[in-house]
């Protein structure tokens, strides 16, 4: 039965569930950070815009906090960190769903945005990582989550440095969930398919099985629900980007190139 179990301890009871999202200002972070703050759990939601961030905090109740600060920074997040220890006295669950994008080919790599989507996407998220761990481990419980996408799955046109950036976060993911779930600790991936947000807005091709930020945080809370490690979706998408890994590289590019047109 063990290898049916879990792979994380279920997340169902989210009242007064201590919970910080790095990357709430808009999108996916603020529609989770909404619906959690609807079943109880107290929220902390992080960005670098202060009046977005405000205007959701006031939309969430009490319950929720505004902590403006920007992931590139690492002392942010230890300010951040060391306030909600103070105000709550822990922490119970770490999202890190700051994310940047741009659509690249090739020919338009640029070193600044290179640098840019790395910084946010990667760097910022491991350097969270590297200010909650230790906490988490401290207080002998906790969980972080990790938000990837199905574009880290296989390379794909226009997400040419993107994609590199949630492969990374994917293989981080599942390294960090070697080393902390034997002590305790949850570590979770969560891979959104395409999400209706401001990033997407900016893709000039048909966005095959679209959803909605708030059918997204619903996914998110399901996964959590579950235990899951990989919490991925919408699945009917999901699973065949997966199974497309299997196909031996000249068959994956033709239907790539096939699909995307490009």
């Amino acid at each position: 039965m063990g290898w049916l179990a879990p792979l994380n301890a279920p997340i169902r009871d989210w009242q007064g569930r201590r919970v910080w999202l790095v990357g709430a200002s808009t999108g996916i972070g603020a529609a989770l950070a909404r619906a959690l703050a609807a079943r109880g759990a107290r929220v902390a939601v992080s960005a670098r815009s202060r009046e977005r961030l405000e205007a959701l905090a006031a939309s969430g109740g009490a319950g929720m906090l505004a902590e403006p600060m920007d992931v590139t920074r690492p002392e942010d997040f230890e300010r951040v960190r060391d306030r909600l220890v103070i105000a709550w006295g822990g922490i119970d669950l770490v999202v890190f769903n700051a994310g940047t994008y741009r659509p690249l080919r090739a020919w338009e790599l640029q070193p600044e945005v290179i640098r840019e989507t790395l910084d946010t996407n990667l760097f910022g998220t491991m350097a969270g990582a590297a200010a909650v761990i230790p906490h988490l481990l401290g207080q002998g419980s906790g969980a972080i989550a990790l938000v990837g996408s199905v574009a880290g799955y296989g390379g794909l046109p226009k997400a040419t440095v993107y994609g590199p950036s949630k492969a990374a976060l994917i293989n981080f993911a599942e390294t960090l969930y070697l080393d902390l779930a034997p002590k305790g600790l949850g570590v979770f991936l969560i891979d959104p398919g395409f999400v209706a947000t401001p990033l997407t807005a900016q893709n000039d091709f048909r966005m095959p099985a679209l959803i909605s930020a708030e059918d997204a945080a619903q996914a998110i809370v399901a996964g959590f629900g579950r235990g899951d490690f990989e919490i991925h979706f919408p699945r009917r998408f999901t699973r065949v980007l997966k199974l497309l890994q299997w196909l031996p590289r000249r068959a994956y590019f033709a239907l790539i190139r096939r699909a995307t047109g490009l």
